[in-house]
């Protein structure tokens, strides 16, 4: 029978001896993860007798907002679902499509066949 001998503390628990490095649990790897940020890419091909059929492209980009701006990126600021900027979208589209009417009802209606005709 072989003894069992004490590990040393300033071992890890996976023997790899990192000296006094605790196991990380899942709380660290997230923030450590959020701080540096993750990038995962990939494609996904599928063909048939040498024609594409399929072509899949993955970016993920995995980061806190405050590493997402170090790096340029800032999206969510303009994006107007995030921000509720899209009533004034849709205003200026309102006053948009009021005035191709005004200009669609000053023509001659005989004119605008014509254009569409020709």
């Amino acid at each position: 029978m072989a003894s069992q001998q004490p590990v040393p503390s300033s071992a890890s628990p996976s023997g790899l001896g990192q000296g006094d490095h605790q196991p990380a649990n899942l709380g660290d790897i997230l923030e450590r993860v959020l701080d540096k940020g993750l990038v995962i890419a990939g494609d996904i091909r599928v063909n048939l007798l040498d024609i594409e059929l399929l072509t899949i492209k993955l970016r993920l980009v995995i980061a806190s907002l405050e590493t997402a701006r170090e790096v340029g990126i800032n999206w969510w600021e303009s994006d107007p679902w995030l921000t509720g900027d899209g009533g004034e979208l849709e205003k200026e589209n309102r006053e948009l499509r009021a005035r191709i009417a005004e200009l669609e009802s000053t023509r001659d209606p005989k004119a605008i066949e014509e254009g569409r005709s020709g």
